[in-house]
């Protein structure tokens, strides 16, 4: 179990969404009488805690589209019963002339798109069927949606202070789950393989948490997605906490040794000082096979050398503008394993080797394991051989 460190998580700082969910919690099936932690009193029939949230058929996100996308319970479906502009004019309606007028329009809205989510969605839905509805805070939109489904026979269950208080668990959350975890920290320099080496890890049964597959980014400044926008903190944060609630404690955890930042993202403090304080293993590989590895991880940029010049010159001022118009001319000559060896040992290497003796203090006296080529034979036996899989 790793030592480490725990720090106070911040307030979720959710602000109150009184025209979402029209002015009130849901009265049909009993408003949240149950504080955060479960104390009090008993929760009326069909309202169940987040002690509950995947013991259901399906779990339904009532909010609409863009509250989604921004966060989620994982694994939740979305059925709106406001879509983004209506979610918009019942907010206006509601500031603007009074919040009965935007009960009356608000439920006209949402009775019509549970018909349809009816008539689609839950059409093919067994008798026995048992979904979780939630909302923002566990008021109307999810009860609405609950109250028909439990009209028609279905056992629905409405989420108790819905979407924030499944934030608060979160957050709560990974500031514990983390300490429980048995990391090994992969480290390595950039291009010997560690994105690859953790996937390998995983195709022979070991658990791996892999954050920049969660980010979508591979953290550098060439690390973009090409085709994979990075999620929102919240949805981040969501993956790392649906993965570490997941993972055996008796077993060793696979990560690799990431930076408080990848791309955009901020990796939790808590999960960061506990994998910084954890045993380490070290990649190796030489100069050839890591530009080989690249060039297949950066191949987007292989065909189209303006938009790597692009992000290369946010390196201007680390390295000066004459050197990046030199590698913008590699780049655009096509001269690929001159132009990568070069960045890695003038920019990636020495960035490298500053941040890894202050950050991951095992590093230093961890196991090495050297690549010996590119292939995915080589990195499937390297992995077999820290595993031990047959």
């Amino acid at each position: 179990m790793s030592t480490c460190a725990v720090v106070s998580p911040s307030p979720p700082g959710a602000s109150s969404d009184l025209a979402a969910d029209f002015g009130q919690p849901s009265q049909s099936l009993g408003s949240s009488i149950r504080g955060a932690g479960g104390e009090g009193k008993r929760r009326r029939e069909g309202v169940v805690g987040i002690e509950a949230l995947f013991g259901f058929d399906e779990i339904v996100d009532t909010r609409s589209p863009a509250e989604f996308a921004e966060d989620h319970v994982p694994g939740a479906i979305n059925l709106p019963v406001l879509d983004n502009d209506e979610r918009a004019r019942i907010g206006t309606l509601h500031k603007q002339v009074s919040a009965f007028a935007a009960k009356k329009a608000g439920a006209a809205l949402v009775s019509r798109n549970i018909a349809r989510h009816l008539e689609n969605h839950f059409a093919a839905q067994p008798k026995n069927y048992r979904p979780l509805i939630y909302c923002w805070r566990g008021g109307n939109r999810s009860g609405a949606m609950t109250t028909v489904l439990r009209a028609i026979g279905w056992q629905a269950a409405q989420l108790e202070g819905g979407y924030k208080a499944y934030r608060h668990h979160v957050m709560e959350q990974l500031t514990t789950l983390p300490g429980n975890v048995r990391f090994r920290v992969v480290c390595g320099r950039t291009g010997v393989g560690k994105s690859r080496f953790l996937r390998a890890l995983t195709s022979v049964g070991a658990q791996v948490l892999d954050l920049e597959d969660l980010a979508a980014h591979m953290g550098s400044v060439l690390g973009a997605y090409p085709n994979r926008p990075q999620p929102s903190q919240k949805l981040f944060e969501s993956g790392i906490w649906n993965e570490l609630r997941r993972f055996d404690p008796g077993r060793p955890v696979f990560v690799e040794s990431e930076s408080k930042k990848i791309g955009n993202l901020h990796t939790p403090e808590v999960l960061l000082q506990c994998m910084r304080a954890s045993a380490c293993l070290n990649l190796e590989a030489t100069i050839s096979v890591r530009v080989e590895l690249l060039k297949g991880e950066y191949a987007h940029f292989l065909g189209d050398p303006a938009a790597l010049g692009r992000q290369l010159d946010c390196l201007v001022a680390l390295r000066g503008g004459e050197r990046i118009a030199q590698w913008k001319v590699l780049a655009v000559s096509g001269r690929w394993d001159e132009l990568i060896g070069e960045l890695l040992i003038e920019h990636y290497d020495p960035a490298y080797l500053r941040s890894i003796g202050r950050n991951f203090v095992q590093a230093a006296e961890a196991e090495t394991l050297t690549l010996a080529s590119a292939s995915e034979e080589t990195m499937l036996e390297l992995a077999k051989q820290v595993w031990g899989a047959p």
